[in-house]
C-alpha cells in the first residue's frame, strides 16, 4: 500500500516520478493542482472519482508548498506534462506499450503523435483523436471513439480535455475499453506535445508561477479560474492547517 497524505477532502500520494515509472503497470491517473480541489469541494462526482483513482500525484508548486506548511510534504511535484514524456521515453524500447492520444483541438494530437514518435525512436503513439466541442455530450461520438480504441492496439490511453470533464470520462467508459490497462488524464499535455501551448520557464514553475504565465497568455480564459475560483484554497489550507476543514461531502 503506497503512502498517501490528505490534502483537503482527497488523499495524493507521497511518490516520486521515478517510482511511479517503475510501478505504473495498470489503473487511473489523476494529477491535482489547485483549481482541481477547488472544483473537489463542489462536484460530488469528481470527488468519487477521485476516491477511486490508483494514483494521484501532486501537479502543482502550490499544491506542494501548502503540504509542506500542513507539515504533509510529498517528495516530489509530478505534473501530467512531465509525466507523460518521462513515459514514453522510458518504453521507448518496450514494444509492449502502445499509446492512445485523445484530446486537444482538430488536428493537435495528430502532430504530438508525429512528434512524440520521433522523440522515441519508434511508432509508440499509435493513434490520435480530437473530439469535437460538447462530445462527452454526445452519445453517437463516444460510441464511436470506443470503437476506435477497441479496434486500436494501444494500452495506454492519454486524455487530455481538461478537468473534470477527462475524469469522468474516463471512469464512464473504461468498462467497455477491452484492451486499455492505463489512463492517464493529464489536461493540457498532448498540446504541450504538439508544441502549440508552451509551458512557463522553469524558473516560473519552481517559483511556483505557472499560473500566472498562464493568465497572461490566456487572460480571457482563464482570469475568472485563477483570480475567484482558486482564491479560497489558501484560505481552505489555513482551516486544514487548525484543524476546521470540513469535507463537505461527508
Amino acid at each position: 500500500m503506497r503512502d498517501r497524505i490528505k490534502i483537503f477532502n482527497i488523499g495524493v500520494d507521497k511518490i516520486t516520478k521515478k517510482e511511479l515509472l517503475e510501478t505504473f503497470q495498470e489503473g487511473v491517473l489523476v494529477t491535482p493542482n489547485v483549481d482541481h480541489l477547488m472544483k473537489l469541494q463542489k462536484d460530488r462526482e469528481f470527488y468519487e472519482i477521485y476516491k477511486k483513482a490508483d494514483y494521484v500525484t501532486v501537479d502543482s508548486n502550490i499544491v506542494q508548498l501548502a503540504l509542506k506548511f500542513l507539515g504533509r510534504p510529498v517528495p516530489e511535484v509530478v505534473t501530467g506534462s512531465g509525466f507523460l514524456p518521462s513515459y514514453y521515453m522510458y518504453h521507448k524500447d518496450n514494444p509492449e506499450i502502445k499509446i492512445f492520444l485523445f484530446g486537444a483541438a482538430p488536428g493537435i494530437a495528430d502532430i504530438a503523435m508525429e512528434k512524440i514518435n520521433k522523440k522515441a525512436g519508434r511508432d509508440i503513439v499509435v493513434g490520435a483523436y480530437s473530439p469535437s466541442f460538447g462530445f462527452e455530450k454526445n452519445k453517437e461520438e463516444c460510441d464511436k471513439i470506443v470503437e476506435m480504441l477497441n479496434a486500436s492496439p494501444a494500452n495506454v490511453l492519454v486524455v487530455g480535455v481538461g478537468a473534470p470533464k477527462q475524469e469522468k470520462w474516463i471512469y464512464k467508459y473504461k468498462e467497455q475499453l477491452k484492451n486499455i490497462k492505463i489512463y492517464l488524464a493529464i489536461g493540457a499535455t498532448i498540446d504541450f506535445e504538439a508544441e502549440k501551448v508552451k509551458r512557463a520557464p522553469k524558473i516560473m514553475q519552481k517559483l511556483a508561477l505557472e499560473w500566472l504565465y498562464r493568465l497572461a497568455k490566456e487572460p480571457k480564459r482563464l482570469w475568472r479560474r485563477y483570480i475567484i475560483e482558486d482564491m479560497p484554497f489558501f484560505w481552505l489550507v489555513l482551516k486544514q492547517r487548525f484543524g476546521k476543514y470540513r469535507n463537505p461531502f461527508e
